[in-house]
């Protein structure tokens, strides 16, 4: 008997567990899997909706009681580089940027532990195994690369960022760099040198991953300019972060089926994707 994948992609929910970002809350996930021949038309389609990959899998936070995660996105046509973000991009500027396929080294392991053991000791990554890292990197159905920064005299590894390529950008998947260097601000830069990768491919946006207003892990994602959220089923421009605040009010997330029923979805069975 010949098995093949439904045509139309299952949806499925996560159990609850503490929120990451904001103390007493509990979060949960929507989140369908990405394999098959229309993997890429899926990811783009569920991108532009507010949907991040991990390996194989696409999710969207779908909290019982909260809608204070905003998918988060910048506009590269408007986005100016501010007077700390300039600073950032001179400190920086030694720095050789190399795009390879997406394979995981032991370099990039090892910058990998230090940077989770300084600023992430007790996140939900920090007992991930050389084997687990390698899965992160590799296991990806769709066009994705491992940008890497390295220091122009010594070829020290510096800064990782594991990047897909979207029909509509670059979407930032996850990110990570030596910690030892807080004064340069190699999370921005990784940020500022991704604005200026899509820029020179005449792609319109760079995903950031979510915003959580209030929230001190993500502020920084709220100082870039020409930054849009997705909230209420559209991209809406943040014109001024501080006038956004945590949506936790109990009726803010709609049932799951009708989440569900609103996702518009790719014709799954269109020909072979191609750019």
């Amino acid at each position: 008997m010949r098995h093949t994948l439904p045509l139309a992609p299952q949806f499925y929910v996560t159990a609850p567990q503490p929120c990451p970002y904001l103390e007493g809350r509990m979060e949960r996930k929507l989140f369908t899997a990405l394999q098959g021949d229309n993997a890429e038309r899926l990811n783009d389609a569920l991108s532009k909706q507010g949907f991040r990959r991990s390996q194989n899998v696409l999710y969207r936070p779908s909290c019982a009681d909260c809608a204070a995660c905003l998918s988060a996105r910048i506009r590269v046509a408007d986005f100016t580089p501010s007077k700390s973000q300039k600073r950032t991009l001179r400190r920086n500027r030694a720095l050789e940027r190399r795009a390879t396929s997406p394979w995981a080294t032991e370099d990039q392991y090892d910058l990998f532990r230090r940077y989770l053991d300084s600023r992430h000791a007790d996140g939900g990554m920090a007992d991930m195994d050389v084997f687990e890292f390698a899965a992160m990197v590799e296991e990806t159905p769709i066009r994705s690369r491992v940008i890497e920064y390295a220091e122009g005299d010594t070829g020290a590894l510096t800064a990782v960022c594991l990047t897909d390529v979207l029909d509509d950008g670059l979407s930032m998947v996850y990110s990570f760099f030596e910690p030892g260097r807080p004064r340069d601000s190699l999370g921005t830069y990784i940020i500022l040198d991704h604005i200026e990768i899509a820029r020179e491919a005449d792609l319109p946006y760079v995903y950031l991953g979510y915003w959580v207003p209030g929230s001190p892990k993500m502020g920084y994602k709220a100082k870039f300019s020409g930054l849009e959220v997705y909230r209420g089923g559209t991209w809406e421009p943040v014109h001024d972060p501080a006038s956004f605040a945590a949506d936790t009010h109990p009726l803010s997330t709609d049932p799951i089926a009708e989440q569900v029923a609103n996702i518009s979805l790719p014709d799954m069975r269109a020909g072979p994707y191609r750019r």
